[in-house]
């Protein structure tokens, strides 16, 4: 019997493109020496618990972000690595808001900083750019997080597809966003631009598919 290579080649068809293929980071693996209480951590950031296996010879925990389609693995002979060497980016539309959020669960978030000209500076992004703000946290082995505002994505960083919005709160941070811009483009026309809906919506799809914004 052929093999399914042999099957696809002699179809005419050739090898599959591998940049065509659906490719999707479903976990990653932090090393923690307290599973227990990387589990209790994890849970008051309010993350998803979708497993808790205690095999004989290893046990597992998985946990989810809100919203996350990449899920965080801890437990026993899972990994060679050291605890606390572990180091993740977590993403948000409102790094303020987000970061108000975990320090109101006893979480101790380090200070804004921003990427400047020369690398790494103190507070937001001053015109809180895309990309730039953030903020670090760290769990209790030490492995730590850098929450990173992403507003709009970078052109080419978004696969085609129709726009969406996962949560009532990123629909809420867009409006946000979309009402400053437009207050902008009134000051610049210098009168009330009477079709800000279809403004609006223009530039809120533009924004998620990271295509140039309206002026």
């Amino acid at each position: 019997m052929a093999t399914l290579t042999q099957q696809i080649n002699s179809s005419g068809t050739g090898v599959p493109n591998i940049a065509k293929i659906d490719q999707k980071i479903e976990v990653t693996i932090f090393p923690v020496a307290d599973v227990d209480r990387a589990k209790e951590f994890y849970l008051k950031l309010g993350w998803r618990l979708d497993a808790d296996f205690n095999f004989p010879s290893f046990r597992v925990v998985q946990v989810t972000p809100h919203d996350s389609a990449c899920s965080l693995q801890f437990g026993t002979n899972l990994t060679s690595a050291a605890p606390g060497s572990g180091k993740g980016y977590i993403i948000v539309s409102d790094l303020v808001a987000a970061r108000v959020a975990l320090v109101a669960t006893g979480v101790q978030v380090g200070e804004f900083f921003h990427l400047g000209q020369n690398g790494p500076a103190p507070g937001l992004d001053p015109e809180r750019r895309t990309y730039r703000s953030r903020a670090e946290f760290k769990d209790p082995d030490g492995n730590s997080w850098v929450l990173q505002e992403i507003t709009s994505r970078l052109p080419g960083r978004v696969e085609p597809g129709p726009t969406s919005f996962a949560s009532a709160s990123d629909l809420a941070s867009a409006l946000k966003r979309a009402a400053l811009a437009h207050a902008q483009h009134e000051a610049r026309i210098g009168q009330r631009d009477e079709n800000w809906p279809d403004w609006y919506a223009e530039y809120m799809v533009r924004e998620q598919t990271g295509t140039e914004l309206p002026k």
